[in-house]
């Protein structure tokens, strides 16, 4: 991603266009999980998310560094892999990509300012 990409004036979705994408996000994780018990993405527990959720090789090493860095727990790692997934199914992406997943480890971030 260049700085141009970032800094680009870019036109605002509207309710329904955000609308249309969730839906289709829950139309994809629909079908991921046909016949399987599971519905949604935080539906999945630790073997579902090795199965769902499975990186790349540098998505992987970028993630290793996020845990040691980060000092994250297994637990953690799993939360941020499935949120992860639900970035990537809004953004119709069938692989987690770094992008996904930096911007999952921003909502933990936030969210342990709430909760520790």
């Amino acid at each position: 991603m260049a700085f141009s990409d970032i800094t680009a004036v870019r036109q605002e979705e509207s309710s329904s266009q955000v609308r249309e994408r969730v839906m289709a996000a829950r139309k994809r994780q629909e079908q991921r999980f046909a016949g399987t018990g599971l519905h949604f993405n935080a539906d999945m527990g630790a073997g579902d998310v090795e199965r769902y959720c499975a990186l790349g090789e540098t998505q992987l090493h970028y993630m290793e560094r996020m845990f040691s860095c980060m000092g994250l727990s297994a637990r953690a790692y799993h939360r941020i892999l499935k949120v992860a997934r639900t970035i990537a199914d809004l953004e119709e992406s069938d692989r987690i990509e770094e992008i996904h997943l930096a911007e999952a480890i921003c909502y933990r971030q936030s969210d342990r300012k709430y909760w520790d």
